[in-house]
């Protein structure tokens, strides 16, 4: 066994508590659910129930259960038709979790969230609550997003990111994304049929920029694209991946029994902690900050906070305390915080030094414009920049 595989399976023997993501790609059939499979893999996951870990599931496939219901051929396009066909399909969808469980003496609960239910901390702190109890009581909770009533602002976008959102916050062991391939390729397989399968991998290895290829399935949102950005908020939080083929008979013993199925992300060493976590990928950002070359110097190498001196432009009108990001002179947003100034005050501050706030505003509050216990770097930036200082 080679040191990489060793690796996997010990991060896979120690892991208690499981997330499950189900994705419509495995879940759905042309005529709709593909009741047989769901049934199968439905018995492997009771099977592992029995090895005394806990089950977290994340599931598609309301939509397509709702196209079946109602009788369409295809997704429509217009937003209320697809919440329409979500609202009609889940209730099925969950029946159908519901019986295939019971015939296992199981029993599941409906959880739907809207990215501002993680978003909002003390709703955030509400869902684990919930969460932790169903899985104290031996109930395995089954998660969707709310499509009924997600507007833009409030979607996840795919069911891939929830599920590494949900990793975090039940404290999860591994994350694993059930789809239809083997896992992740080094080039899409669709374009390449030659490409090889990658079996173990660090989310920091630039191949993951090329390996997605760019399109979605049929029925699902994202694709391998959405499944990289899971896999990668997922490390930022200590935990492992895994992509494999949730239409492969028997793939979560083999997962589990030490069989070398799928694609294994391994997680950051150095991980963010529980309010860094939040703040990087469940808050979302109501405006932006441009800073200055030698700001994000100062913030991402020597870790130091904002000054007005190193704001170039505001975008977005926010108020005090608001979550913005930070973006460089390249473009790239690289940071976020949460602002001690509203925009219009920053927008009179910015460029200045900490000793002429007070003449600008008539006050000073504080020196910072963001103070550093309350910025976080994205992981993928903190680790460019200390491979540049080696």
């Amino acid at each position: 066994m080679t040191v990489r595989a060793e690796m996997r399976q010990r991060f896979l023997q120690k892991a208690r508590r499981v997330v499950l993501k189900l994705g419509s790609a495995v879940l759905t059939a042309a005529e709709g659910l593909d009741i047989p499979l769901i049934q199968r893999l439905v018995a492997e996951i009771a099977t592992l129930r029995d090895t005394g870990r806990q089950l977290v599931m994340v599931s598609s496939g309301a939509v397509a259960a709702g196209l079946k219901k109602l009788g369409f051929k295809e997704r429509p396009p217009g937003m209320p038709q697809v919440q329409a066909l979500a609202a009609a399909g889940q209730s099925t969808l969950i029946q159908t979790y519901e019986e295939a469980f019971a015939a296992h003496g199981l029993k599941v609960a409906q959880i739907l969230l809207t990215h501002d239910d993680l978003a909002a901390r003390k709703r955030f702190v509400n869902a684990k609550n919930t969460l932790f109890t169903l899985l104290q009581w031996g109930v395995i909770p089954i998660i969707n997003e709310n499509d009924t009533v997600a507007t833009h602002e409030l979607k996840f976008g795919d069911n891939d990111n929830l599920a590494a959102l949900i990793a975090n916050l039940v404290e999860a062991d591994v994350l694993i994304l059930l789809t239809n391939t083997e896992g992740l390729y080094e080039r899409d397989p669709r374009e390449d049929p030659a490409a090889p399968l990658l079996t173990f991998i660090e989310t920091s290895d630039p191949r993951l920029d090329t390996a997605a290829g760019k399109r979605p399935t049929e029925l699902g949102r994202g694709g391998m694209i959405t499944k990289i950005q899971a896999v990668k908020k997922a490390a930022a939080g200590g935990i492992p991946s895994l992509i494999a083929n949730g239409r492969r008979p028997g793939v979560l013993g083999e997962i589990f029994g030490g069989r070398e199925v799928g694609t294994f992300f391994l997680p950051q060493a150095q991980k963010l902690t529980a309010r860094q976590y939040w703040l990087a990928y469940n808050v979302s950002p109501e405006g932006a900050i441009l800073v200055d070359a030698g700001a994000r110097e100062a913030l991402v190498r020597q870790h130091k906070s904002l000054l007005p001196a190193g704001v170039l432009e505001v975008f977005g009108g926010f108020r005090k305390g608001a979550p913005v990001s930070l973006v460089d002179p390249e473009g790239q947003t690289f940071a976020v915080g949460l602002s001690n100034y509203s925009s219009r005050d920053i927008n009179r501050i910015k460029g200045k030094q900490t000793q002429e706030i007070a003449q600008a505003l008539g006050h000073t509050d504080v020196d910072e414009v963001i103070h550093r216990d309350n910025l976080v770097i994205f992981p993928e930036i903190g680790r460019a920049s200390c491979r540049e200082r080696v």
